[in-house]
């Protein structure tokens, strides 16, 4: 009896030393409602699977842009992007994909599915009608990658910046029940605002940055979210994904920064293989947000691109230049 009680004694040692590992490193202690919201920017609407947060910016009757984020970094990723192109004549739509930002954090799987509805969702809710120009940076290139084809004609062009272009699968335990849960939330989640500096060149130009970020993480099921966004992106077959897109026709541009240690630069040819037909351009100077570090180069060639393709009763006005610099 004495080695049956001596483990059972140390496995609740163990419960216990992991409970306290749990409480002190997991950030997550709030709920994301209502009342959490009332301070918070932007608007709101219930949507298929929760609440969306979203934004409008730019003249009523101007060619709609849509703009998706990445990973984990909301949508005030797009904030110099947003004054650029609104100032340019176009209603710019951005929104935080579910588990993000103020969206809510369903329980639920973070694959293609989930996030087409919840962009059809939203343009509906938004009475879009005409086909927008779309734009998705990072993981936003699963997003938008995965929302082309199905939606052929919701989209008049897309836009990748620096886009996640292959699969690193997730280790398999991170995917057990509890177990998997408690070590992505203890060893993974507590540094992810540190860990976005990465994502530039020069964070020295952006020392706020880990402080914007942290007010998501308090919210419960922003971890959960991730990881299982991350588990999706690792069973996604990038070529097939891009291919897709190719396939439907939609006009493509492609920006990276060439100094990206993200998702490095050597991956565009992951798309202009599957896209043979896309614009590409090649940010010096610049890491995985070539729209921060480069904005007046990154939003007139944007500009250039999507005028291109406007209807001809489209009308946005003459680019401010001066805009794209901020």
């Amino acid at each position: 009896m004495r080695p049956l009680r001596t483990l059972a004694a140390l496995t609740l040692l163990a419960l216990a030393a992991a409970l306290v590992l749990y409480l002190k490193h997991n950030p997550e202690t709030a709920i994301l409602d209502d009342a959490a919201r009332r301070s918070a920017p932007g608007k709101f609407v219930q949507l298929a699977d929760g609440v969306t947060h979203y934004d409008v910016t730019g003249p009523d009757a101007g060619p709609p842009v849509v703009l998706v984020h990445g990973f984990s970094v909301p949508s005030y990723i797009w904030d110099s992007t947003v004054v650029a192109l609104s100032r340019a004549g176009y209603r710019v739509i951005r929104y935080d994909v579910y588990g993000r930002g103020w969206s809510d954090r369903p329980d639920v799987a973070y694959d293609g599915a989930l996030f087409d509805r919840q962009l059809d969702g939203l343009l509906d809710s938004l009475h879009v009608t005409e086909p927008v120009h779309l734009m998705g940076l990072s993981f936003g290139g699963f997003v938008t990658g995965h929302f082309v084809p199905g939606h052929r004609a919701r989209v008049r062009t897309l836009t990748l910046v620096d886009p996640v272009a292959s699969s690193t699968p997730v280790p398999s335990f991170m995917g057990w029940p509890v177990v998997g849960d408690w070590i992505w939330q203890v060893t993974r989640v507590p540094g992810m605002a540190d860990n976005q500096a990465s994502d530039f060149l020069h964070p020295e130009h952006w020392p706020d940055w880990a402080d914007r970020y942290r007010p998501q993480m308090q919210y419960k099921g922003f971890g959960r979210a991730l990881l299982r966004s991350g588990m999706t992106s690792g069973r996604t077959n990038y070529d097939s994904l891009y291919a897709a897109v190719g396939r439907s026709g939609v006009p493509v541009l492609l920006i990276w920064g060439r100094q990206d240690q993200t998702v490095p630069i050597e991956k565009a040819d992951v798309l202009k293989r599957a896209i043979p037909s896309l614009e590409f351009l090649a940010v010096d100077s610049a890491g995985h947000l070539p729209h921060m570090e480069q904005p007046l180069l990154v939003h007139t060639r944007m500009r250039a691109f999507l005028g291109a393709h406007d209807l001809p009763s489209a009308s946005p006005v003459a680019f401010d230049s001066a805009a794209v610099r901020r």
